[in-house]
């Protein structure tokens, strides 16, 4: 996969998997358990990695490389 692909997927991901986050904070999604587990302890956490990937994602790469 090209990079200018791989970046354009994850940052397609990153975009969508945010909106949830947004339900979350402005919308009741907090006060509905299964909804508000799902937010806090996968997609933030996927969101978070995500936007990692993006700023850094070339280092890991090299160092992965190396490695």
């Amino acid at each position: 996969m090209k990079a200018a692909t791989e970046r354009k997927l994850i940052r397609w991901f990153h975009m969508l998997a945010s909106i949830p986050i947004l339900g979350y904070i402005y919308g009741p999604v907090a006060s509905l358990p299964e909804p508000a587990f799902a937010v806090k302890y996968v997609i933030l956490p996927a969101v978070i990695l995500s936007g990692f990937w993006l700023w850094q994602g070339y280092r890991v790469k090299k160092w992965w490389r190396k490695a």
